[in-house]
């Protein structure tokens, strides 16, 4: 997979094993409630179980914004999607621009349908992926490429 360039401060780089860096994006308690619906931090064992999961599952990124990593992104074989912004770079648009990237290669691999699953509480990322067009059912947001 190659890297993605949404714009000139935005991009989707292809997952490498990178957990010095990832890892302190899952102490964070908030983005773990967010993500996992779960009150306590990753440990290196969860983190590198999850990314090897999603590598092997799906096409995983980390998102790049003007130089920096500041979350991942991944589109799994079954359609669903997956993205986590550290906290500081959330509320400025960039998942949103990350999503409409993933509606793009959804459509490039042929899916007729996406869809995140999204925690109640978590009201932020409903709004996020409303904006970006996808249909609430339930605790899933789903998307209809055409």
């Amino acid at each position: 997979m190659n890297k993605r360039i949404i714009d000139e401060e935005l991009s989707l780089i292809p997952y490498y094993p990178n957990y010095e860096e990832t890892i302190k994006w899952y102490q964070d308690l908030d983005l773990c409630k967010q993500v996992d619906n779960i009150d306590y931090p990753y440990t290196m064992e969860r983190l590198v179980s999850m990314y090897t999961y999603l590598d092997t599952h799906g096409k995983c990124f980390y998102i790049e914004y003007q130089h920096k990593l500041i979350g991942d992104i991944t589109l799994q074989d079954n359609g669903d999607i997956s993205i986590v912004i550290i906290r500081e770079y959330q509320n400025r648009h960039i998942g949103r621009r990350c999503i409409g990237e993933i509606i793009k290669l959804a459509k490039e691999f042929g899916f007729k349908e996406i869809s995140a699953e999204i925690y109640d509480f978590n009201t932020q990322s409903q709004m996020m992926f409303s904006k970006c067009g996808f249909i609430r059912k339930d605790n899933r947001y789903i998307y209809h490429i055409d």
